[in-house]
């Protein structure tokens, strides 16, 4: 590149950064307000679960009479990205916002991640009908959408700009999408923090011991614990798609079904635990023992709302799953209670998602940086084992390496080529 292109490159990227950071940032904001009144109105008013399965029509029927392909959810993202083929609709934006809301409000098993990136994703592409730009600077703007929505609803800004790198150009990182990643990471987090003074969970590991031999050692079964549990999310959550989408044909009676099932299980229960975010029992997860089966109730769970056709992401059930599950193992692990919740909270994220790298540092901005050697590790042993699955149909995999736990040898997903003798 000469200096008119290297000044083009950085003008054209401030100001679109800019302006997809403030939209994203802006949008997370009021969607995490929004989110925060449904849960409490909803924990207050526990009858209102009743009414799951009408919030499952409305939520069904919407998208199938307006959404069109805004029902991919994320995998539209990646879907654009590989191919290009025609903007994210903006439709795509308020669809997730109501349907997240709705799902939250009365009482279904779902995150926020998926929400904020689809937002993020969709307001961004708006751009491309008003600056001239050609098919790599449009991924861009799509890796820039989904930084900031990421960054801004979790308030981890560096974890935000390298999750849309790392999830969307699996192995592939270009370095003209790394700069508008982080700038619009940044601008969205400010935003949504400042602007709007949107606050974020806190997450307390307060004792990491040290990098002895055995207690990194320790470090493994966890990690293979953290993919298998992961692989077990992205696989039920398919499964479950793949249930609803086959015994009912019509859409919107799929979380109309889906609704009157987890309403069931609400009463039978006489329990919340496990619905919305989960975050009160996350936070727990860090100080205090708590059932062995919470990690695997709340994938069902999840699972299974989503599958039926509610909106909002896998994300932070993942943090439920993770941490719970984190929790469980300090039982059998001579580490730190806080250390394992903190572990499985990023690793079976890193498992679910194929993205270690981000996972490594989302957790460093959350808890310390003094825990990054176990975050780390952790990470990338649960991406290892988790094979090739993903709660994301449409990511990119071929050149993914795993460990497959009944061989104990590293494969890749991507077949052999060969050539012939010349």
């Amino acid at each position: 590149m000469n200096s008119t292109s290297i000044f083009r490159y950085v003008l054209l990227w401030i100001v679109l950064s800019l302006v997809i950071g403030l939209l994203s940032g802006a949008a997370s904001a009021i969607f995490l307000i929004a989110l925060n009144w449904a849960t409490n109105y909803r924990e207050s008013h526990i009858w209102i679960i009743a009414f799951l399965p009408i919030a499952g029509f409305v939520i069904g029927w919407s998208y199938y009479r307006f959404g069109e392909n805004s029902v991919k959810g994320n995998n539209l993202l990646l879907d654009e990205l590989y191919k290009t083929e025609k903007p994210i609709p903006l439709r795509m934006t308020p669809l997730v916002l109501l349907g997240t809301v709705l799902t939250h409000l009365f009482g279904g098993s779902a995150g926020r991640e998926g929400t904020a990136v689809q937002m993020g994703g969709s307001l961004a592409d708006q751009l491309t009908k008003y600056f001239p730009l050609d098919p790599s600077d449009r991924r861009i703007i799509l890796i820039a959408g989904v930084s900031g929505g990421f960054a801004s609803v979790f308030g981890t800004p560096l974890a935000g700009a390298i999750f849309a790198l790392e999830w969307m150009l699996h192995r592939k990182i270009r370095w003209k999408s790394v700069f508008p990643a982080f700038l619009t990471a940044f601008v969205a987090n400010w935003v949504c923090a400042s602007l709007f003074g949107v606050g974020h969970t806190h997450y307390l590991v307060d004792l990491v011991p040290p990098h002895t031999l055995i207690n990194l050692l320790w470090i493994i079964p966890a990690g293979i614990a953290f993919g298998l549990s992961g692989r077990l999310f992205a696989q039920s959550n398919h499964f479950f798609s793949h249930l609803f989408s086959k015994y009912i044909s019509y859409p919107p009676l799929r979380p109309v079904i889906g609704g009157l099932v987890i309403a069931g299980i609400v009463y039978i229960s006489d329990s919340t635990t496990y619905i919305g975010l989960g975050i009160p029992r996350i936070v727990e997860a860090f100080e205090t023992p708590l059932p062995w089966y919470d990690w695997l109730v709340k994938t069902g769970l999840t699972s299974f709302t989503l599958g039926a056709g509610f909106k909002g992401g896998e994300v932070t059930p993942l943090f439920f799953t993770g941490a719970t599950l984190g929790n469980a193992l300090s039982t059998w692990i001579p580490l730190p209670l806080a250390l394992l919740a903190g572990m499985g909270f990023v690793g079976v994220f890193s498992g679910a998602t194929n993205t270690p790298l981000a996972c490594t540092v989302m957790g460093m901005e959350l808890f310390g940086y003094e825990s990054g050697i176990f975050l780390g590790i952790a990470c990338l042993i649960a991406y290892l084992f988790s094979g090739k699955s993903s709660i994301y149909s449409s990511q990119n995999l071929d050149k993914k390496f795993h460990l497959y736990p009944a061989e104990g040898i590293f494969k890749t997903s991507e077949k052999p080529t060969c050539k012939k003798d010349k």
